[in-house]
């Protein structure tokens, strides 16, 4: 709130406040900015704040004295503490500025706050010599809590509560009332965040009664995704390149084994095996959890094209296909008839001829096959083949 003071003192915030805790002590407070520069004297803002009841009796108050000016801008705390009528009645919160308009007294008002003082209340996970514990999905970890508060309440009534929204919302969790808490494993990613409430048994009904602890914290972090690509067939002096990916929270990776890769700490190392190998892609994430992922790279010493085919339905030869064309190596195939027109195509895709086109079987005779690459190392190739019925 930035508040342009009028010529002369008064009230420039008035607001009714409700469903407090009766009969409490409260903590209020707010931030306050003067917003002029030190450059040349001006008139500095003088603050009340005033804790009444509607019908003007003074519960408390507080005055900040002038609120100084700096050369960069300085936010300064003002706050002090009042007790709640016994019978919960409303309360009116009246901010008063005592310094006259003109040149100067100027500010701006931040976070006003109330919460209860209450007694002092701690949490902790057995065990633990942190408030916070990361760990894995599917981690079967069961955690006790332990909490306690001084000996200022009466009749205190317990309850942990749940917030899976960094402690936006709270929840009460069924049936945990007491002093300890066992949580059980998780089933699933998120980041669980655990307090102990605690309210004095005369003023259940009223919620913002409670006092909570600190937090005590569980992060259940999800497996890192490791996908080692697609299978490769590596051509004797045609490199080929691994295409993985990994994705999760700060990642690391690596491969085994490392021969015949280029780097075995990239996610795309080029791989040059002269022997079939089996690869696993090891992923990591920054909180030590593991997933992992293969993909094999079959060696040939070159692309073997069949030169016939029968495709007479019986389950044997009935395609024409090049075993060992990788579809990472971005041929295009076309076949043609005697008279030269296209009778199959396929780009960048698995090959797979079936002896027709457009659903209409074509007849038997000798056909011309052409494979270029998009990779100009990798040479032209053309031949025939006879189609047999």
């Amino acid at each position: 709130m930035l508040v342009n003071a009028s010529y002369q003192p008064g009230d420039f915030f008035v607001s009714t406040v409700t469903d407090l805790c009766p009969n409490t002590t409260y903590e209020f407070s707010a931030w306050v900015l003067n917003v002029m520069k030190p450059f040349f004297p001006s008139i500095r803002p003088n603050l009340t704040f005033r804790i009444e009841k509607p019908d003007g009796t003074v519960l408390a108050s507080f005055d900040s004295g002038d609120v100084p000016v700096s050369g960069t801008p300085t936010w300064l705390q003002y706050g002090f503490q009042f007790i709640t009528p016994v019978d919960n009645a409303q309360i009116v919160l009246r901010l008063r500025n005592n310094a006259p308009g003109g040149q100067g007294n100027d500010l701006a008002l931040d976070d006003i706050t109330f919460r209860p003082c209450g007694a002092k209340i701690t949490a902790e996970i057995q065990n633990s010599a942190t408030d916070t514990i990361d760990v894995c999905e599917g981690n079967t970890n069961i955690y006790t809590f332990s909490g306690s508060a001084s000996s200022q309440y009466q009749s205190p009534v317990y309850h942990w509560q749940l917030s899976t929204d960094k402690g936006t919302t709270w929840n009460d969790i069924p049936g945990a009332t007491t002093t300890s808490y066992v949580r059980m494993p998780t089933p699933k990613p998120g980041k669980y965040w655990y307090r102990l409430s605690v309210v004095d048994a005369s003023v259940t009904a009223f919620t913002s009664c409670r006092i909570a602890s600190n937090f005590l914290v569980i992060n259940v972090h999800p497996f890192p995704v490791a996908d080692a690509g697609p299978d490769r067939v590596y051509i004797k002096g045609y490199p080929v390149t691994i295409a993985a990916t990994a994705t999760g929270e700060n990642v690391s990776y690596t491969w085994s084994p490392s021969l015949y890769l280029s780097d075995p700490a990239s996610l795309n190392p080029v791989a040059t095996p002269p022997v079939d190998m089996t690869y696993t892609l090891f992923v990591k994430s920054a909180f030590n959890c593991f997933n992992e992922d293969i993909m094999k790279v079959k060696a040939v010493g070159g692309l073997f094209i069949p030169n016939a085919f029968t495709p007479n339905g019986d389950g044997l030869n009935d395609q024409w296909q090049i075993p060992y064309l990788d579809i990472g190596f971005d041929a295009d195939v076309k076949i043609f008839n005697r008279w030269g027109g296209m009778v199959y195509h396929a780009g960048a895709a698995k090959v797979s001829w079936d002896g027709t086109l457009n659903n209409i079987p074509q007849p038997s005779g000798v056909y011309i096959y052409l494979i270029t690459f998009k990779d100009q190392t990798l040479p032209e190739i053309k031949g025939v083949l006879t189609l047999i019925r």
